[in-house]
């Protein structure tokens, strides 16, 4: 009998056991893991469609797991205009896998053509960068004065009553049998009427084979007002395809450094009166730096012109930044007309879009403006707006452009401005996602192409 009850004790224990083991309702299955244990998600946002979509944007983001179970969180895109204005906000939640996820984030949103701002929210972590929709159809109206022609053409008058009176020194140490190098030095119009000519500088390249050759201008972009750094100075190299002149406008560049921060050439220090350069006679139009800086640039054209080796009549520009506006104020001024230039994240374009996107030159402006209403600091600087000015630029020239969609300095707004005010339909604008406020690696070999393409 005692040995029957044992078996049966045993047999209730073993079954007891199993039943236990086969519990679908077992705590230790059912048990969750704290949302607070688990790592943050991370995330990347690829550059699909170069962040320039037509009209609604979907954005690629490449979603890391570093837990090894699904995880929900909630995505959450806010859409901002460049000015900062709201245009939308989206939540949805997704499940992530513990290997990751690539996920399609469609925005519900239609957008007018613009460039705007979208931060993306995977749980906490987060991305904000600025995207375009459909840029080369954003209206930049061009708000130039009554007198805006005829003040540019009296500037220009002023100009050509200027003696030139260029001197070159060479380089001898950059200078190559293919083409010299020279230190180029001449005058240019007054700062103010009347007064004496200003000199201003750059280098020259001048090949030395007899022929003819196609004719391109660099411009600087803006300079560092301590002009601590040397400047540097091309060489003449084996290739004498094009002449080429490196100008710097008054006050920069080679007209801001001492001899020592200058290749060799002889002469002695070079100082800038101008202080910072922008804000030189601000509200002045007839003395402000940008007049005076603009027939600069036009001198350098008449120079160019005026030497046995250049085929004027293929004539090139490009330059970054400053030097981006200089090729389109270059282009819109000279007598000469340009074949093309290659303005590349070109400064001084749509000032009252702006100065409502960016701080700088806005605060340079504003301390600038003395009793001037914002609307009459708006009239003054359309006389030197690449928007205007791009209007005048014969329908003949081709136009290369680019810029950086994070550009915090000359962002995408003021770069599209005067490219979508050109006569020309021979026009190409490349934008670069990720880049800020610098030059694309490509970008020479880009241009270059570009210009021997239309060589006459």
């Amino acid at each position: 009998m005692k040995k029957t009850f044992l078996l049966l004790v045993s047999a209730l224990l073993v079954l007891g056991f199993a039943a236990q083991s086969c519990n679908p309702h077992n705590p230790k299955e059912e048990e969750e893991i704290d949302p607070a244990d688990l790592e943050r998600l991370k995330f990347t946002v690829e550059p699909n469609d170069n962040w320039v979509y037509d009209s609604t944007p979907t954005f690629l983001l490449h979603i890391t797991n570093p837990n090894d179970v699904k995880v929900t969180e909630k995505v959450k895109l806010i859409i901002k205009t460049d000015k900062g204005t709201n245009v939308s906000t989206e939540e949805q939640e997704i499940n992530v896998p513990a290997n990751g996820l690539d996920f399609e984030l469609k925005s519900a949103q239609t957008l007018d053509p613009g460039f705007y701002r979208a931060t993306i929210y995977v749980g906490r972590p987060s991305r904000s960068f600025v995207f375009g929709i459909d840029p080369t159809h954003i209206v930049s109206a061009p708000d130039m004065q009554a007198d805006f022609n005829s003040f540019w053409e009296a500037t220009k008058q002023e100009l050509y009553e200027v003696d030139m009176q260029a001197e070159l020194t060479e380089i001898t140490s950059h200078s190559s049998a293919a083409r010299k190098v020279y230190l180029v030095e001449i005058k240019s119009i007054p700062d103010t009427a009347g007064k004496e000519p200003v000199t201003v500088r750059g280098y020259y390249l001048e090949p030395q084979d007899g022929k003819k050759h196609p004719v391109l201008m660099h411009y600087y972009g803006y300079d560092e007002l301590s002009g601590s750094s040397k400047v540097y100075c091309p060489y003449g190299g084996s290739d004498a395809y094009f002449a080429e002149f490196y100008l710097c406008t008054r006050g920069q560049v080679l007209n801001n450094r001492k001899a020592s921060k200058r290749e060799e050439d002889g002469h002695g220090d070079f100082v800038n009166i101008y202080g910072d350069w922008f804000a030189y006679n601000f509200g002045h139009r007839d003395n402000y730096y940008y007049r005076g800086a603009f027939m600069d640039c036009i001198q350098g054209v008449r120079f160019m012109a005026s030497r046995p080796t250049s085929d004027i009549s293929n004539l090139f520009a490009e330059g970054s930044s400053q030097g981006g506006a200089f090729s389109y104020a270059a282009a819109s001024l000279s007598d000469y007309p340009f074949t093309a230039i290659a303005p590349c994240v070109a400064f001084l374009g749509d000032f009252p879009d702006y100065f409502q996107i960016v701080g700088w030159p806005a605060n340079t402006a504003r301390e600038n403006k003395g009793s001037m209403t914002d609307e009459e600091m708006y009239q003054f600087l359309s006389y030197f707006d690449t928007k205007n000015l791009a209007t005048r630029i014969p329908a003949g020239t081709a136009v290369i452009a680019c810029s950086g969609l994070q550009d915090g300095t000359c962002p995408p707004h003021t770069n599209i401005a005067p490219f979508n005010n050109l006569k020309t339909t021979e026009k190409e604008y490349y934008y670069y996602p990720e880049m800020q406020h610098t030059i694309p690696a490509d970008w020479e070999s880009k241009i270059t192409a570009f210009f021997k393409a239309r060589i006459k």
